[in-house]
């Protein structure tokens, strides 16, 4: 099975997958119905000092990912968000969702990275 990555905003691709919201924040105009959630784990989204300090600027990503790693390492439910994210993808795809703009400079692509490095998740 696959880890995705996929802005809310667009249509969704993948309705059968396990469908979590990652961001810390719900997005604008998204209502719970149309987002076709499983599960919103807002705690492993970046801090709210780390989110603002970061601002969504390319060009403080590195040390935001950096940041983002170290929030994740000290955060009590990262273990159990790996697990789950493990479990799943035992049976279906596990699609990551946010709301950012920029689909290469947000936290759910640093959080894809961690999570394919932990070496806690099924290899195909």
């Amino acid at each position: 099975m696959l880890l995705k990555l996929e802005r809310i905003y667009t249509k969704p691709v993948d309705l059968d997958g396990y469908r979590i919201l990652v961001d810390r924040l719900w997005p604008r105009g998204i209502s719970k119905v149309n987002a076709h959630l499983d599960e919103w784990l807002k705690a492993i989204g970046p801090s709210t000092a780390l989110r603002q300090w970061f601002n969504h600027d390319p060009e403080k990503y590195p040390e935001f990912a950096k940041r983002y790693v170290a929030e994740l390492d000290a955060n009590p439910i990262t273990p159990a968000f790996i697990q789950t994210v493990a479990t799943q993808l035992e049976t279906t795809n596990v699609i990551l969702l946010y709301g950012a703009k920029d689909e290469q400079h947000n936290q759910a692509v640093v959080l894809l990275t961690y999570l394919k490095q932990s070496g806690q998740l099924p290899t195909a």
